[in-house]
């Protein structure tokens, strides 16, 4: 079967159902989207590893990658391969260097495990002909629009944000670090990112 190579297109809160996130994957050499509904904790522990965030202490994902690591294993890739009644299956493909093993895991898990190994994720064409979309790119929310407020509420805080000197805003970020306020932590952490650059 004809595997295609997939790419994190961008993530954002899902219209469809209260509580969810949609994940949006788009083919590498082409235009065609796979939207995926996930919970918000694995949207965050995603959102956190894309945006080269560090909690205080690691997620079930970090762990689960330093395990790996500690006994030499490594996840080469991420495969796709199944879709019933709208649920998507996955699996990882481990290598110890000698033989290669495949785990179950929940496509939402798999990719959040995926992004931390920097290993590519693939799907197989028959799931892309019937999920996939086509998306204008200008459509889909990118990264740094996910967070865990509303709109209304992201509009005053970023607004409370560019009142804030650089000290303060730096002692915000810990703040929101250690409280594990990832997402508050990436507005602040854009915030300081574009004063730096103005």
């Amino acid at each position: 079967m004809k595997k295609v190579r997939l790419e994190i297109v961008g993530l954002s809160y899902s219209q469809t159902q209260s509580g969810a996130y949609a994940l949006v994957l788009g083919e590498s050499a082409g235009s065609r989207r796979l939207p995926i509904i996930i919970g918000g904790f694995e949207a965050q522990a995603i959102a956190i590893e894309l945006e080269k965030m560090k909690p205080t202490r690691p997620l079930t994902h970090d762990l689960f990658k330093s395990f790996a690591e500690t006994f030499n294993i490594n996840v080469i890739e991420i495969l796709i391969y199944n879709l019933v009644e709208g649920i998507f299956y996955a699996k990882l493909i481990c290598t110890d260097g000698t033989k290669d093993i495949e785990i179950d895991a929940r496509t939402s898990d798999a990719i959040a495990i995926a992004v931390r190994f920097n290993c590519p994720i693939f799907t197989y064409e028959f799931i892309l002909e019937s999920s996939g979309i086509v998306l204008d790119d200008a459509t889909i929310p990118s990264l740094s629009q996910f967070s865990d407020s509303t709109q209304d509420d992201n509009v005053d805080s970023e607004n409370e944000f560019k009142t804030k000197s650089s000290e303060e805003l730096k002692k915000m970020l810990e703040s929101a670090l250690d409280n594990e306020q990832y997402e508050m932590a990436s507005k602040i952490r854009d915030e300081i990112n574009t004063r730096k650059e103005s």
